[in-house]
């Protein structure tokens, strides 16, 4: 499976041709500056990538510097697309990196395949996601949390995924 910085890399390339910076500023942007990409890690996904075959890129002049720009290869595609319709994991069940797959899931051709990771990612929220803190031996009950932050949290995480359900239940026609 890809990490979230590898599966943003070809998602936003399959947006638009990129340079590094311009990369950089997107996946900032969609996953905020709490957790920012280094240029050392975009610039080894790359090479990697281009390496693979996933990306092609090309060399321009701009303002008299040479400008590295990116685009999506045909393979690139596919592997996206078989990334995102193989969503599981971390990828399904960390908020953050299911943010990322969301946002490139209109990628997949195909709605059935769409809607089978849709409905990996219900399943989820039906099961018991709704215990956040431990005792460092297993979870602890939210009913046993007295910390009025702790709660707070707790209300927010819970209200988000009922939204979440409700409009995955929506989207799946249920």
């Amino acid at each position: 499976m890809m990490n979230t910085i590898e599966l943003m890399t070809l998602g936003f390339l399959s947006e638009e041709p990129l340079c590094g910076y311009r990369l950089r500023k997107k996946m900032e942007q969609l996953q905020g500056y709490m957790q920012a990409v280094s240029d050392g890690t975009l610039h080894t996904v790359t090479n990697k990538f281009v390496k693979a075959g996933y990306i092609g890129e090309t060399f321009n002049v701009v303002n008299g510097r040479r400008l590295r720009e990116f685009h999506l290869e045909p393979a690139g595609r596919e592997k996206l697309v078989d990334e995102l319709k193989n969503t599981s994991g971390y990828m399904l069940t960390n908020i953050t990196k299911w943010a990322v797959v969301m946002s490139f899931l209109s990628v997949i051709p195909d709605e059935a395949d769409r809607r089978a990771v849709l409905r990996r990612r219900l399943d989820l929220l039906e099961s018991d996601v709704r215990r956040l803190y431990s005792d460092g031996e297993g979870p602890i009950d939210n009913d046993q949390v007295t910390d009025k932050y702790r709660r707070a949290i707790i209300t927010v995480h819970d209200a988000e995924i009922d939204a979440e359900r409700q409009w995955l239940r929506q989207e799946l026609g249920e």
